[in-house]
Order: C-alpha cells, then structure tokens, then sequence
C-alpha cells in the first residue's frame, strides 16, 4: 500500500496546508489492507467549500458504517499545490491514508454546480486516471457521479463510468455487493458497467447512444442493448428517520464555509417556485421526526465541540414541528451554543424566534422576493405579495433589525423593463417603512442591500424550454436597475450588487447541454481553467476561446425557446415530477396564474407515486 505524503517543504510552502493532512476530529480510522472495497469521496472544490457539504458527511458515515468499505476523502487542491503536483508528478491523494486516488477501486465525485465542471477535470488529471471514461483499464477507479447536476448528466458523460440518479441512502450497498460479486468472479471492468446498470437509479452513459436531427436538437437517444433501461427513475429516500445520519460529524482544524452543526429537517419543498430546481427534483416533501432531530442535535454538539447548529432545509418555515424544536434548541443557548436559521419565512412567528435565538445588531435578514413587480412574481409563482413583504419587513424593523437583504432575478421569461424597475421601488418601499417608526425607536440608519442573480433555467422545472439572454443583455438589464435605484427617495439607504453575466452564460450551457459540450470542458481545462466559480480565476476568453475551437454554439443553447415536443438531453430520467405537470405550468406562467403549494392541494405533479411525504396528507 502506497503512500503519498507531502513533505514538509511542500506544505510550507502552500496556502493553508491543513488542507491536505488530513486526521480531522473523527475521521474514520481503518486498515486498508482488510477492505474489499476503497472508496475515495470527493467534492470537486477547494478544501473549505467542500468540508461544509452535508451529502458528504452522510455518505462518508454511511459507507464506513460498512466492515468491507473504507470511505476516504479528496478535495480540490487550490492552486499553488496544483502546480506544484503537476511539476514534481505526484498524484492526488486521499486524506484519511494519504494514498493515491488511482489505487482507489472507487472514486465518487458530488456534482454541486456547473462551474465546477472543470475542477472534476482536474480531480481525474492529478489523480492520472484518464480523463475520457473509455481510456481507462481494469487498472483505473470506476468514476462515479452523484448530486444536483447529475440530473442533466449528458455534458459529463465522456468523463464519467456511473451516475447515481437521486439520493445516496437507498443503492449504494446494492452496488457495493454487486462489484464485490463481479470482482469474485473475475468479472472485467465493463462486465461490471453492464451489470450495475440493472440497478435502479444507476446510469451508465457508455451504455446509451444519441443521434442529432440537422438542425441540432437530439433526434434519439436509446440503450445499445435490449437489457439496458431506457428510463432511469431517481432514487428517493423516503424514510428520513429510521436511516443513515452522522452523529460524529467530521470537524476540520481550519476555519470552513460552515463551521457549525448542520441539522437536515427536512427534504423538499411545498412552494413549488418554477424557477427552482430543488423544489422539483426532490419532491415529495419528507420530514424527519422531531425527536430524532432533538437526538442528533445533542449528540452531534457533543461530539463534535461546535459552538454553533443550523438547521438545513429548502424551507424551514414549512417544518411542522419547528416551534417544539426550536424552543428544543434554545435550551443549547445557556451552554454557548448559536443557532443559525436559514431559509424561514419572515413572518411574526420567525421573527420571535429570530430575535430569542441571535444577536439582533449583529445580524441582518433575508427576503427573496426574486422579483420587483407581483405580476413577475405571479409568473414564476413565488407566493409572495408586496402587502406580505412589507409587512414582514415592517415587524422586522419594529423588532430591532436594521439591515434587509433582497434577493432578486433579472431575465426571468417575460420580464419587462417595468419589472426591473420595480426592484429599486420595492426596496424603497421597504425603507420607507424603516422611517415610519419614531426616531427615538430606530437603530440608526436602514441598510438595504439589493442582489441580483441572472436567471438560468434548469432541467425538470417549468421553465427548462425558456430562453436565456446574452451577456450584454443581462448587463443592460443590470444598469436599468441601477439607474433606477439613483431615483428613490432612500437611495442613500440602497446599495446594488450584481452577479457576473460571463459566468451565467457558461453555467446556462452546461445546465442544459448534450454530450457535444462535453468536448468544450475538455479543451477549456486543457487551457487552464479551474475554480472556474472562484471570480479571482476565471478567465472567460479562454472559454470562448475553447467554444470556437471546438464549433460549439452558445446561442443554440440558450437564445433559443425550445419546442414543448422536443427531446430534451435529460428526458431518459425519470424525476418524479411528470413532463406534462411541467408543461401545464410553463403554460400557467405565461398566463400568470398561481398554482397553490402542495400543502393546499395536490396539483397532480407525479410525486405522488413515492407513495410518502406531503402527498399522503392528500389521500384521504
């Protein structure tokens, strides 16, 4: 057994080197030699970004849990080892054995976010697998993808062996116990590849051929073989109780994105945004019990010394038994513990328990109205009203908060110039309300802080068949709210930030790409992108630079609408929600009509055939 530590002068040398070393607080300890199957975890970003990642923290307990798996970690390394490591040839490496990912007979790489597409290329390369899936030998890992991204896995397919469709807990012993079979018998690599794709859930692209019409759009895509399935379904956890969770959460020695306990309450959304790709492709909402939270908490805070929990959920308003654990959780206060509470609606009963639970002058709130006008709101059905906004800023401002951050998006379908304008209104109103309460009763001055995001539309949402905007465009719909903004009563109090436009054109391609914007990622890693979401490092000339060379278009990708009949990359998997749901909401957005949350009425979306969660509220 190989091992691969850095050595001190290399370490020195390189920024934050607790990167790399590994022998965290609860890491898990096995000898390597007794493990059947060596399974290298990875999340295809800087150490900090992904050391915050729940998914993986479940998976890495899960796994371990297994006598026969030893599950270790890899991350990206950042730049300045990057290069060292290409110079002196010395593979990436997991942390727990400091062993070489090649040698690994598994590595699983979380796909969170399009512009990390390039960072997964980089993963392979330092790890010297071939970087094309159909390279590798009976010598290399089996490359196996999972998260968000793999929903629309086609602009990845030339670089992975294996997509795990949906949620981790249900397959993957399955699939352990499966290669473990095929390996006793001295079964090959693709015999491997041929079997797991019986697996439900598992989708193995080498397996799968598409062919193209003239003008672009995807004429077919079917199975080469008769026993492969044509459609895969996405896996689902419906249990969220009695299943897998990490008690001993992994506590780096280095400050991370989230440094704190991190409580999944519940999986899902009621709301039903047509934007929001989580809000369809995990559905049905699913809630774990109270009492099995309460049970986490506490063991989670003890052993792992956090000084601070947060509870993790699309909505967390929506959590029935919140009040029962937030006053559960307060009792944690006395003990030095903060709570942190994302995701809440700004209401009066969040705002009680915001203020019991946080520093009221250090923090600030979060709305996401997503867009300034109610007409635009009804359109993306956001559920929120101007009434509603104002008033749960208004009992903010009442209780002691001072600072608002809006969330917007600018390019959503059918926006009008009126609608940009409506942002700055909005938030003036906002302000105003600020200035309503006696001076005597403020604190200070109002902060009102505007961002807006360009809109990308996703796979499995009523919006995959919009069309996107160019780069100027978005910027000149960026400056039309700004000049707006100069022109309210309380601009003093307004400030605007706004998202890269270069950036959202790229992550719009791969979003909803095929397979032959694959060899665009290729060519822009071979130029040397990487950390292509980090603003100090991309570089998008040599993406566009990367998109000539290869005779791929943008404007084929996002300008255009795409027909209601048209094969879409991602029409093989089966995400719960049915195509004509998606289609029957596209159609209610360009009407502007409000489809109620799922917790009013069933809207007939398809989850219901999971036969759990929110749904079964509509059984009776």
């Amino acid at each position: 057994m190989r091992k691969l530590a850095l050595s001190d002068e290399i370490l020195m040398s390189v920024d934050k080197p607790a990167r790399y070393i590994g022998n965290e607080i609860n890491i898990v300890r096995k000898n390597p030699r007794d493990m059947a199957i060596r399974f290298a975890m990875c999340f295809p970003d800087v150490y900090e970004i992904g050391m915050s990642h729940l998914g993986i923290q479940i998976l890495y307990d899960m796994f371990n849990q297994r006598e026969d798996v030893y599950c270790e970690r890899v991350y990206s390394p950042w730049v300045d080892l990057h290069k060292i490591m290409k110079e002196q040839n010395i593979p990436l490496f997991t942390l727990e054995t400091q062993s070489p990912v090649k040698d690994m007979d598994f590595l699983g790489i979380t796909i969170q976010y399009e512009m990390c597409y390039t960072n997964i290329l980089q993963v392979l390369d330092l790890s010297q697998i071939p970087l094309l899936a159909k390279m590798r030998t009976e010598d290399d890992p089996i490359v196996i993808g999972g998260g968000p991204c793999t929903y629309n896995p086609e602009p990845l397919a030339d670089f992975f062996d294996i997509f795990y469709i949906g949620e981790g807990e249900t397959q993957y012993d399955a699939l352990f116990d499966l290669y473990k079979s095929v390996r006793a018998k001295g079964g090959t690599r693709c015999e491997f590849l041929r079997a797991v794709s019986q697996l439900p859930g598992i989708y193995v692209p080498s397996l799968y051929e598409v062919s193209y019409k003239s003008d672009g759009t995807i004429e077919a895509f079917q199975p080469r073989y008769e026993d492969v399935p044509p459609t895969i379904r996405k896996e689902i956890q419906m249990d969220l109780t009695d299943t897998v969770y990490p008690r001993k959460p992994l506590v780096p020695y280095i400050k991370v994105t989230q440094d704190r306990v991190v409580l999944e309450i519940q999986r899902g959304c009621i709301r039903g945004c047509r934007f929001c790709q989580a809000g369809m492709i995990y559905r049905p909402t699913r809630e774990r019990d109270v009492d099995m939270l309460k049970e986490c908490a506490r063991e989670m805070l003890e052993s792992s010394g956090h000084e601070e929990i947060s509870l993790s959920s699309l909505s967390s308003s929506d959590y029935s038994r919140l009040p029962e654990l937030i006053n559960y959780l307060i009792g944690f206060k006395e003990k030095g513990v903060n709570i942190s509470l994302p995701s809440l609606r700004i209401d009066a009963f969040s705002l009680d328990v915001m203020s019991k639970v946080q520093d009221i002058r250090k923090s600030s709130l979060t709305f996401a109205p997503e867009a300034g006008s109610q007409r635009l709101r009804n359109v993306i059905n956001k559920g929120l009203t101007e009434s509603v906004i104002l008033e749960g800023a208004g009992l903010a401002f009442e209780g002691g908060w001072q600072k608002v951050k809006l969330y917007f998006m600018l390019g959503l379908p059918t926006e009008t110039e009126n609608d940009m304008q409506e942002i700055p209104r909005l938030a003036d109103k906002i302000a105003r309300r600020y200035y309503e309460i006696p001076k005597e009763k403020r604190n200070g001055k109002c902060q009102i802080t505007i961002s807006t995001s360009f809109f990308v539309p996703k796979p499995f949402t009523p919006f995959q068949w919009a069309s996107m905007q160019t780069k100027e465009e978005y910027l000149r719909r960026a400056r039309i709210v700004n000049e707006e903004m100069k022109e309210q009563l309380n601009r003093k109090s307004l400030k605007y930030n706004w998202h890269e436009a270069d950036v959202t054109v790229l992550e719009g391609v791969f979003a909803r790409g095929d397979r032959r914007v694959g060899q665009v990622l290729l060519s822009a890693y071979e130029k040397g992108c990487i950390f292509d979401s980090w603003s100090e490092f991309f570089d998008n000339s040599k993406w566009m630079d990367a998109f000539q060379e290869c005779g791929v278009s943008i404007d084929f990708y996002n300008l255009r609408e795409r027909d209601l009949d048209e094969i879409l990359p991602w029409d093989f998997i089966d995400c719960g929600v049915s195509k004509s749901f998606l289609k029957r909401e596209w159609k209610n957005a360009m009407e502007g009509k409000v489809t109620p949350n799922c917790k009013m009425q069933c809207n007939g979306c398809g989850a219901a055939q999971f036969e759990g969660g929110v749904c079964l509220e509509h059984q009776n």
